[in-house]
């Protein structure tokens, strides 16, 4: 029950912030110099009739409540306007390039995960040069952009190598796959170092605890006290960790995707951002905005489910 009214909680504040969010972006346009008929033109002269159409098409006459709630309303019944650049109705667009986009950022998600607490792992038990080695690894790893890793694998695996193609999607999830690649490991190598050494760090911190002494002085096994009593004691940090690391993974998408030429929704978002196509800067914005949102909400959902010591609805104090 108390579970209940804390989701519950959680769903309307989410709510309310993504309809305060929307009414920015859609307040953004408004923000740009000139009358919003020349922004969604993109500067190109029109005549008298184009620009009346224009103002009808977007109820640019209307005052900017009646302009804002028809555009939600649209958005709700899942119409997201129609796009100035590419003429056809930016919820097409969504729908072609939204699934190279979410595979692109599941497939860097997994490596992050399962290579970052691997190595934080590793590097929090054995110790040592091993331990070292990786502090090197996931240092080097934290000082790279994503734009800068993309170029480094395009150059390395593509070019040279050409064990992977340098851009393209593809088509069928195998081929989409293997397209994705290099993008996924471009977009996850920053973030698998970080997580490592959040790891690392966390596991070391729960090595010291006395309930650790006292498990290993009662003659409990390194491995069952190291995943019992470490490792699941640690999984609330990096828990918390996980909205940080998919809002970092779909607002990087827009470099790596542009590097490789992903026919995705962050390339498309730079293309819309460069033309002006402001409907479809509007809708990816909202969608990044909500797929972010949503992460968030399930991370707190969960977190109480992971680490007891979590109130429900509180952050409570790590002891």
């Amino acid at each position: 029950m108390r579970f209940a009214r804390f989701a519950a909680r959680r769903l309307t504040e989410m709510a309310l912030t993504l309809l305060g969010a929307s009414l920015v972006i859609f307040g953004a346009m408004y923000l740009a110099p000139g009358n919003p008929a020349s922004f969604l033109l993109s500067g190109r002269s029109a005549s008298p009739e184009a620009i009346k159409a224009i103002n009808e098409q977007y109820h640019l006459d209307d005052p900017f409540a009646v302009q804002y709630l028809h555009w939600l309303g649209q958005i709700l019944q899942g119409d997201f306007g129609r796009s100035v650049e590419y003429r056809t109705s930016v919820s097409s667009l969504l729908a072609a390039r939204l699934p190279a986009t979410l595979l692109l950022v599941a497939m860097a998600l997994v490596l992050v995960v399962v290579v970052g607490l691997a190595l934080g792992w590793i590097g929090s038990v054995r110790g040592g040069r091993t331990d070292s080695a990786i502090l090197v690894a996931t240092t080097f790893a934290v000082g790279i952009p994503s734009f800068v890793a993309a170029v480094l694998l395009q150059g390395l695996f593509a070019v040279k190598l050409h064990w992977f193609p340098s851009s393209g999607t593809g088509s069928g999830i195998w081929q989409m796959i293997w397209h994705l690649t290099l993008p996924a490991v471009a977009l996850a190598l920053y973030l698998i170092g970080m997580l490592a050494r959040v790891t690392r760090s966390t596991m070391l911190e729960a090595l010291g605890h006395e309930h650790v002494t006292v498990a290993r002085s009662r003659g409990v096994t390194e491995r069952k006290l190291v995943w019992r009593h470490v490792f699941r004691n640690s999984l609330g940090t990096v828990l918390t960790m996980s909205g940080l690391i998919v809002s970092t993974l779909l607002i990087c998408t827009v470099l790596v995707e542009s590097a490789f030429s992903v026919n995705g929704i962050g390339q498309l978002l730079d293309l819309a951002a460069t033309t002006k196509d402001f409907p479809v800067v509007q809708a990816v914005s909202l969608i990044i905005v909500g797929l972010f949102m949503t992460v968030n909400l399930v991370v707190d959902l969960l977190h109480p489910l992971v680490d007891p010591r979590v109130v429900l609805g509180e952050r409570g104090p790590s002891s």
